[in-house]
């Protein structure tokens, strides 16, 4: 009976910690959760059925056919949770895929999850996040929960992160946030940049590279240097070039001391059909060459034409996104050409005049290009007073 006391006051102390981490840990900002609020605050409700959407850094392309294949296949054992070992045999072959080990190798619901995990885990009043600006959104976001500062500091001349201002502007930085390629430029920060932060990193400061583009560009991943054991945790997802936004998977890969400091903010059982599809798309080797080409085709066609029309595409994209400097307040633009049917991304408060774009179809790219040039011709509309920032729904308000 002594043993059993004992054991309780424990017991119900990683209750009460886990019960506080999940509400902190609430709500995760997506990309879907952030072009989702920004309809919703302007009241879009459903989108026409010719609507052209490219606002969310989607693949059109989809799942893969073998990806397919494989959630039907598994689907009539959707009523049970995870009994046939998808994940540990998906965890093995990622694993495997990259030289790591299965503990280096964690799967969530996206890689949204394990990048508001990891800041909630290496951020506080006392500890900073550092980030680019502009950069993906999401962790800022956390780092309000933990209450942590934010410094943001500009992309260089070439629209890569600054990271030396990076690795400077926090002595007690808790997390350096790289993005790479990174969202919403679509450009790169090379390799070595990365490497010379991972060594000339504050103490105790951890480095998270977001990869979830990499696929889509011919920058080297940094996954190695989980390999060799160094303080880094990289990021990366089924949602772009697997095409899988949707069904919902992304993987944190680390160091299995990293990973256990992400676990007690939630662990959740992973969609079986997730599981599913993310293996076949593995498996399927022409995936990644054929994607990453049809992309690079649609954007480089349409950056020609932006670039030949006297307009002003914002550093060289390797993602399947891109800027353009419209020259006028963005929002007008954003509003025009939702009147031609045409969605695209939010704005950047660094950079009031730019637009993102995210890469489509040849055909959404050509009604884009049309609609675009449309609304340029145009007089400049003046903004409105109303303010259309954080209603619409819970979402909305909280990234107000």
């Amino acid at each position: 009976m002594t043993d059993v006391a004992l054991d309780l006051p424990e017991l119900r102390r990683r209750s009460f910690l886990t019960g506080a981490a999940l509400l902190a840990a609430m709500p995760i900002a997506s990309e879907a959760t952030l072009a989702q609020a920004k309809m919703a605050s302007q009241s879009l409700g459903v989108l026409p059925p010719d609507a052209v959407i490219i606002n969310a850094n989607e693949n059109p392309l989809g799942p893969c056919k073998a990806a397919c294949e494989a959630i039907t296949a598994i689907l009539p054992y959707g009523g049970r949770y995870d009994r046939l070992g998808e994940l540990d045999a998906l965890t093995k072959q990622y694993a495997a895929m990259h030289g790591l080990k299965p503990e280096n190798v964690a799967f969530y619901a996206g890689s949204s999850e394990p990048l508001h995990y990891t800041t909630l885990a290496f951020t506080s009043p006392e500890r900073g996040l550092v980030m680019a600006d502009p950069s993906y959104e999401s962790a800022a976001m956390a780092a309000k929960i933990s209450k942590a500062p934010v410094h943001k500091i500009p992309l260089t001349g070439s629209y890569a992160h600054d990271l030396e201002r990076m690795v400077a502007a926090d002595p007690q930085a808790g997390l350096i946030y790289i993005v790479n390629p990174n969202n919403p430029t679509g450009t790169v920060t090379p390799r070595e940049q990365i490497l010379w932060a991972l060594e000339h990193k504050p103490a105790g400061s951890m480095l998270l590279v977001d990869e979830a583009y990499i696929h889509l560009s011919d920058e080297q991943s940094v996954l190695d240097q989980v390999v060799a054991g160094k303080e880094l945790i990289v990021l990366r997802t089924f949602s772009k070039i697997y095409g899988m936004a949707g069904i919902r998977c992304g993987v944190a890969i680390a160091r299995p001391d990293l990973l256990e400091k992400l676990m007690p903010y939630y662990q959740n059982a992973m969609p079986v059909t997730a599981l599913a599809a993310a293996r076949a798309s593995l498996s399927d080797s022409e995936l990644v060459p054929t994607r990453k080409a049809w992309i690079a085709k649609s954007r480089l066609e349409t950056l020609a034409w932006l670039k030949a029309a006297g307009f002003k595409p914002i550093g060289e994209s390797q993602s399947n996104c891109f800027m353009i400097d419209t020259g006028r307040p963005a929002k007008t633009v954003i509003a025009a050409l939702q009147k031609e049917h045409v969605y695209i991304g939010r704005v950047w408060p660094v950079w009031p005049n730019a637009v993102r774009i995210s890469v489509g179809s040849p055909e959404d790219m050509a009604r884009f290009r049309t609609a675009f040039k449309k609304v340029m011709d145009a007089p400049q509309v003046a903004l409105s007073t109303r303010n259309d920032e954080g209603v619409g729904s819970r979402t909305a308000r909280f990234l107000s």
